[in-house]
C-alpha cells in the first residue's frame, strides 16, 4: 500500500509542477505559493473532518507536535526556494535538482532513522545524484551565475529543506494520523507563506492576477494537496528510504510533461540524466 500511495503522490506532484509553471506566468513566486497553500489547507481540513480525526489533534504528544511543526517550517522554506527557482528556470531542469533531495533523504534516513543501507539503495542513490548532475548540463557550468542561472542555487536550497521535511515528518508522525499531521504542517506553511507575502507587500498584486493564472494555481493547489496526503500516508506506514525515491520519480514524469505540454527543449543532457534517474529509482524500489 505504501508503494501505491507513493506512486500516486509522484503523479500528483508532477501535475503540480506543470500547473504551477503555467499559473505563475507574471505572478510573484511567493504570492503563488501562498495562494496554493490556501487550497491545500482546505483540502487537508476536509479530509480530517471526513475521517473524524479532528478531536485527535488535542491528543498529540508535545514531541510529535514539535517535529510536525518543524517539518512544516522546512516545507515552507523548501517551497519558497523551489517555486522561486521554477519562476526563473526551465521546469525540466529545476525539478530534477529539487528532487535530488532523495540522496540527502536516504543518507539522513540511514543516519537518523536507522534504516538499513542495503546495496540497491546506495547504488540507486548514486545513479540519481549522477543523473541530476548531468541534467544541469556542462554548458551551465561554464556560465557565471547570472539572474537566469541562479535558479540552480534556489533549487539546491529547496532540495535540502525537502529532505529535512521527510525526516522530521517521519519522526513526528509516529503514532499520529497522517491526515492530521498533514493538516497541521499545512497550517505552518500557510502562516509562513502569507507572512512573507505581507512583509514583501506582494499581496497587492493579487488584483492583477488573471483568471487563467488563478485557475491553474488553484488546480496546482489541489494536485499538491492530493500529493501530500498520499505521500505522508505512505511515509507513515512505509520506510522513508523506499517511499521517498518512488515519490521523487515524479521528476521523470514532470520532464516528459514539460517537453510535451510546455514545449521545452529535450537536450541530450535531460535525456541521459532522465535515464540515470529512472534506473536509480528502479533500483531503490526493487
Amino acid at each position: 500500500m505504501s508503494i501505491i500511495l507513493a506512486l500516486l503522490a509522484a503523479v500528483f506532484a508532477s501535475l503540480t509542477n506543470i500547473l504551477v509553471k503555467i499559473g505563475m506566468e507574471n505572478v510573484n513566486s511567493n504570492l503563488a505559493t501562498a495562494i496554493r497553500t490556501v487550497i491545500v489547507i482546505i483540502m487537508a481540513f476536509i479530509v480530517v473532518v471526513v475521517t473524524k480525526q479532528l478531536p485527535a489533534i488535542t491528543m498529540i504528544p508535545n514531541k510529535a507536535l514539535a517535529f510536525i511543526l518543524l517539518s512544516g517550517i522546512s516545507t515552507g522554506l523548501s517551497w519558497l526556494f523551489f517555486f522561486r527557482a521554477l519562476a526563473v528556470g526551465d521546469v525540466s531542469k529545476v525539478v530534477p535538482i529539487d528532487k535530488s533531495s532523495i540522496v540527502l533523504t536516504i543518507l539522513l534516513s540511514i543516519l537518523i532513522l536507522g534504516e538499513k543501507a542495503v546495496p540497491n539503495i546506495i547504488v540507486g542513490g548514486a545513479l540519481i545524484a549522477f543523473g541530476t548532475f548531468v541534467l544541469i548540463g556542462k554548458n551551465e557550468e561554464k556560465k557565471r551565475f547570472t539572474g537566469s542561472q541562479f535558479y540552480i542555487v534556489y533549487a539546491i536550497l529547496g532540495a535540502v529543506f525537502a529532505a529535512l521535511t521527510s525526516i522530521l515528518a517521519k519522526i513526528g508522525m509516529e503514532g499520529v494520523d497522517s491526515n492530521v499531521a498533514t493538516f497541521l504542517r499545512t497550517i505552518v506553511v500557510l502562516v509562513f507563506a502569507w507572512a512573507i507575502v505581507l512583509f514583501q507587500g506582494t499581496h497587492r498584486e493579487m488584483k492583477r492576477i488573471t483568471s487563467k493564472s488563478y485557475l491553474f494555481l488553484i488546480l496546482s493547489g489541489v494536485a499538491t494537496g492530493l500529493s501530500w496526503l498520499c505521500y505522508f500516508a505512505a511515509i507513515a506506514i512505509g520506510k522513508v528510504s523506499v517511499v521517498a525515491p518512488i515519490d521523487k520519480f515524479s521528476v521523470v514524469i514532470t520532464m516528459i510533461l514539460g517537453f510535451v505540454i510546455l514545449k521545452e527543449k529535450a537536450t541530450k543532457y535531460t535525456v541521459i540524466g532522465g535515464i540515470f534517474i529512472t534506473v536509480g529509482t528502479a533500483l531503490l524500489i526493487f
